[in-house]
């Protein structure tokens, strides 16, 4: 079922017994950003007159509250002026659908080529490479996501190689033993290059099936970071060829447009593939997400929508449109 679709069964009023268990944890993850973007669009229609140039200057204000990023805000801006023209319309509700349906058909258009789906190794060890700044969730996330993996029978192995960040070590080490999975480790100072080679070296003799690499996050000293990372990935590329099979960055949805900023710094040092987003549920900025696609064409791959262990869900665009824009028309 495509967006369209989706939005026309949300739109038609089904409720949420009737819809899959995906769609439920979406729905739920996704309701304070669709409330205060639902807010956000009543406020712009509150003292809604005509459509005129003032409207579209308060509607790419607006759409740039809700976090969607300046770009699309004013690219939806420019093409709903010309669908306004073509529909002719001139209500709030017939207005209030366009500018909906556009954002959808513009969130659509940029994702038909862009692959949410993590990649594995055809044989040996796969190995995620995880990015991101201190805070953001990131440790969280690959003890989430080898809870997920050694629940689907795969042999899990994590590295430490965060080895500057006090307490960092300790942090994936108490979520190696919560999960019950090994983890490799040297005392904090050490070469992270140094814990990733040995971490390679046991998952290829131990026979692993999945290396989760943590690694640090200093942005504000780009060029040691981004050598860091460069002799971190010499290092895996040069023991498994093909690896790593994925290098996500971890955002925390919460910060909205820092989010994006940090996103385009790691993309200058290093071959970001996905993202991950996390603590999407506790936040009203979801709208993050059609900023990330649609200016950074970086697809987002993994969201946090809750607290639990199985709160970490494959990214599903359909349900991700349905939850934010579901009841909004």
């Amino acid at each position: 079922m495509g967006f369209f679709d989706k939005l026309k069964r949300a739109f038609g009023g089904e409720t949420t017994e009737q819809a899959s268990e995906e769609e439920k944890k979406y729905d739920r993850g996704l309701e304070k950003s669709r409330k205060t973007f639902g807010d956000k669009l009543n406020a712009l229609f509150a003292n809604f007159r005509s459509v005129d140039e003032e409207f579209f200057d308060e509607l790419e204000e607006t759409l740039i509250e809700a976090d969607v990023g300046f770009e699309t805000a004013v690219r939806i801006s420019d093409e709903l002026k010309e669908e306004v023209k073509l529909r002719n319309a001139k209500d709030k509700q017939a207005v209030s659908q366009a500018i909906i349906e556009k954002l959808v058909a513009l969130y659509e258009a940029e994702g038909k080529r862009e692959e949410n789906a993590l990649h594995f190794a055809p044989a040996g060890p796969t190995v995620f490479l995880f990015v991101g700044v201190n805070g953001v969730g990131k440790t969280t996330t690959i003890g989430k996501l080898a809870h997920r993996f050694k629940n689907e029978g795969k042999k899990v192995l994590l590295a430490a190689a965060d080895t500057f960040r006090a307490g960092a070590i300790e942090q994936l080490v108490e979520w190696g033993k919560r999960v019950d999975v090994a983890v490799v480790h040297k005392k904090e100072g050490s070469d992270p290059a140094a814990v990733v080679f040995d971490a390679v070296q046991r998952a290829k003799e131990e026979d692993y099936d999945v290396l989760l690499v943590d690694t640090a996050g200093r942005l504000q000293n780009k060029v040691n970071l981004m050598n860091e990372l460069a002799k971190i990935a010499r290092v895996i590329t040069r023991e498994l060829p093909d690896a790593p099979q994925e290098v996500l960055l971890a955002l925390d949805a919460t910060t909205g447009q820092n989010a994006l900023t940090q996103a385009k710094q790691f993309k200058e040092v290093t071959n970001v593939t996905g993202i991950v987003l996390t603590k999407l549920d506790g936040t009203a900025r979801g709208g993050i997400v059609l900023a990330i696609r649609n200016e950074l064409h970086l697809p987002v791959k993994l969201v946090g929508l809750g607290e639990q262990m199985d709160d970490l869900r494959d990214f599903e665009p359909e349900e991700f449109v349905y939850g934010l824009f579901k009841g909004l028309v």
